[in-house]
């Protein structure tokens, strides 16, 4: 009886053991989508709350609400971006070499007046060679181009990724309460009566690293859009999503705006100039200083490195959903070891206390 028992258990968990494997295999193609779902709805959660109040409670109508409103701002920009990359990336080129083909502008007349050397800059300013210039241009311009419409193929496979994520997040939110449950219920089995304690920290750095980090960055490069936009510079789409992702890294939008700055200078639009630095300055770059501090201090700080190896690591790791999933991940994995880590070092507190106590209270 105890063998028939046995071979009976073992059949159970190797059959178990399979299920799990064939769900593994049949999932994993989509296993980046459905946890970047799953961080959206997390992170929307209190505005799924408060849409579903005004819309009486039905979870359907407030799911469709909800996963639109994200496509509108998380997927419509990538969307526009990839379908006019090309064009962007050609205006951009075409623009580089008609700069170059133009010559240098006017010398301003402060060069003139610069002592002892200003004679010589105005000379050499007036008679520079661009002929070597000029020959380096598609030596530099057409690899260059070749690398961003390959990033538009990355792009694109990116783009479709976050519509099915998208998709996923839909039936997330329709089923958010029950499956925040069963999360909870497992996590119990696991890790005992602190796991309330855990999923709370998680949630909180998840609503930390995406409006504080990564809703920045997106603002930052909608802005710089915007901006690149109003002064008629070629490829403004395609500046704009460069300066979501240089927005991840420390003064990171500056080495997008500024070379801008500089190319307006150059052709003589003073106009355009001046008011490119002052919206970058203080709309594209403020902003960073504004509303992410406010918003991280919703959740949890993050180092620099984490953010910075979860935006390396995600892209390598997951494709272009990675930019947004890397930093999240490395993120709830540190707060949790800290929190994990403070527990512990509760416990050994009280237990050293209670020994303490002990023989004194005998």
């Amino acid at each position: 009886m105890d063998r028939q028992h046995l071979i009976e258990s073992l059949s159970g968990t190797a059959v178990l053991v399979f299920l799990a494997i064939g769900c593994f295999v049949v999932l994993a193609p989509f296993l980046t989508a459905l946890m970047w779902a799953v961080v959206l709805c997390y992170a929307s959660w209190p505005a799924y709350r408060w849409v579903e109040v005004r819309t009486g409670h039905r979870r359907t109508l407030t799911a469709l609400l909800m996963t639109s409103g994200v496509s509108i701002v998380l997927v419509l920009p990538f969307v526009i971006v990839g379908i006019t990359l090309a064009e962007n990336v050609t205006a951009w080129v075409q623009a580089v070499k008609a700069w170059i083909g133009s010559g240098p502008p006017p010398a301003p007349d402060w060069l003139s007046k610069i002592p002892l050397l200003g004679p010589e800059l105005i000379e050499r300013w007036t008679h520079f060679d661009l002929a070597a210039l000029r020959e380096a241009v598609p030596l530099l311009v057409n690899p260059l181009r070749d690398l961003t419409l390959a990033f538009g193929g990355v792009l694109g496979r990116g783009t479709v990724e976050l519509g099915l994520s998208v998709f996923i997040a839909f039936f997330v939110f329709r089923r958010g309460d029950e499956l925040a449950h069963a999360l909870h219920l497992s996590l119990s089995r696991l890790v005992g009566e602190r796991a309330r304690h855990y999923l709370d920290v998680a949630g909180g750095t998840i609503q930390g690293v995406v409006y504080g980090i990564l809703g920045t960055a997106l603002a930052q490069g909608v802005l710089a859009g915007i901006g690149f936009w109003i002064v008629g510079v070629p490829g403004a789409l395609f500046l704009g999503l460069l300066t979501f992702f240089f927005s991840l890294i420390p003064m990171g939008p500056p080495l997008v705006w500024g070379p801008v700055v500089l190319w307006l200078a150059s052709g003589g639009h003073w106009a355009a100039t001046v008011f490119m630095a002052i919206w970058g300055f203080f709309v594209i770059s403020g902003i960073d200083n504004i509303i992410k501090p406010w918003l991280i201090s919703r959740g949890a700080q993050m180092p620099f490195v984490l953010v910075f190896l979860g935006v390396i690591g995600g892209v390598l790791a997951f494709g272009f959903i990675g930019v947004f999933l890397g930093p999240v991940l490395l993120a709830v994995g540190y707060t949790v070891v800290l929190a994990w880590m403070r527990g512990e070092e509760e416990a050994a507190a009280e237990g050293a206390s209670s020994g303490r106590g002990g023989p004194a209270t005998g």
